[in-house]
């Protein structure tokens, strides 16, 4: 494969963002408040409303036997006037190191966590429960559903079926949990900047920070890219490209769940016999996660539950002005990646202008 000409002179990004953009922006809340409070700041500038929901993630567990526990915790979602979302905010457990020492006691706020091992299971007790519901009575329509009723042990609930194997688990939200705030946007079509501050402007009022272990993620529409020669060039980005992108970038060596992509995906896209379908069935199959530099999960899954391509490497921000130079590059980047001659190796002089080489990369892309 050829190699990319890298550039003497450090060049400077232009911050206009022209693609369908979402954004998930991680933040911290000031000790002794959380992420209800910038909730109820966005909506109140916008005589609009703040509604309570669930958000799913998971985490390793400590239990023997059992590999991961699922939970939904407490998240908000902003809508304005008119009704329409400006906003979700929810935990993100990545943010953990500006936590540490916290000594406030559990359930803040009477906040808690419904666990369970199984994600099937987890997203039926969902749709069941109440996300306002206190946390001693959220289980019933649970208990119902399985014939059966809710063990209440102090500031704990559980649910058993009717062979005593446990269905779901309620506990106290942990000390500090309240804080992370990751701010997940509806996509942007226009004028992205000014609708990042106005919702990054207000965080910074009130005392919102970058945690330690911040990432910005971007998503854009995935359907141009599920094509065999797009799909190949992202792969080379993300593969080829990695060290100059960091740099570039600033992307943050705290950050967790970011992974290069498997090996075997960037041997698999330089074979030019592929079919889409092909090439999605072989990719699938190389142990693809959506904790990698890039999640192309949802571009080769049969049934994908959001049509993104979600860049994770953009270090974390606070100012709107930030998050859109990281993403104007980025954006520039994958244009690129539609273009149909293959993305290039780096050559040895990228190392001396990362964001000089990747600029020159871009030029050639397809708007």
């Amino acid at each position: 494969m050829n190699q990319a000409p890298s550039t003497t002179g450090q060049e400077t990004t232009i911050s206009t963002l022209t693609l369908r953009t979402g954004f998930e922006i991680e933040l911290l809340a000031p000790a002794g408040s959380d992420r209800q409070a910038l909730a109820d700041a966005l909506a109140s500038r916008r005589s609009g409303r703040v509604h309570r929901s669930f958000h799913t993630d998971s985490e390793p567990s400590t239990v023997p036997g059992i590999g991961v526990f699922r939970h939904l915790s407490p998240a908000f979602d902003v809508v304005d006037g008119a009704g329409a979302p400006v906003a979700r905010l929810v935990d993100d457990i990545t943010i953990v190191s500006d936590l540490a020492g916290t000594s406030t006691p559990p359930g803040h706020r009477g906040w808690y966590r419904v666990l369970c091992d199984e994600p099937r299971l987890l997203r039926l007790i969902e749709r069941y429960i109440d996300p306002d519901a206190a946390a001693s009575a959220v289980l019933d329509p649970v208990a119902r559903l399985f014939g059966t009723r809710v063990d209440v042990v102090r500031s704990a609930a559980r649910v058993n079926d009717t062979t005593g194997a446990t269905v779901a688990v309620v506990m106290p939200l942990p000390p500090g949990r309240e804080r992370p705030c990751e701010v997940i946007t509806p996509p942007l079509t226009e004028d992205h900047g000014r609708a990042l501050d106005e919702l990054l402007a207000p965080a910074r009022e009130l005392g919102f920070t970058v945690p330690a272990e911040a990432a910005v993620h971007v998503h854009v529409d995935g359907a141009p890219f599920r094509r065999p020669a797009a799909f190949a060039n992202l792969v080379r980005l993300f593969g080829y490209w990695r060290e100059p992108l960091w740099a570039a970038l600033g992307t943050n060596e705290a950050c967790r769940r970011l992974a290069p992509l498997p090996a075997e995906l960037l041997r698999l896209v330089e074979r030019d016999d592929w079919s889409w379908p092909e090439l999605a069935a072989a990719a699938r199959a190389t142990g693809l996660t959506k904790y990698a530099d890039v999640n192309l999960t949802h571009l080769v899954a049969a049934q994908p539950f959001r049509d993104t391509v979600e860049v994770r490497v953009l270090p974390g921000a606070i100012d709107a002005a930030d998050v859109v130079r990281g993403a104007a590059l980025v954006e520039s980047l994958l244009l690129r990646c539609l273009d149909e001659r293959p993305i290039p190796w780096p050559d040895d002089g990228v190392a001396h202008d990362p964001v000089g080489a990747l600029l020159a990369l871009a030029a050639g892309a397809v708007r």
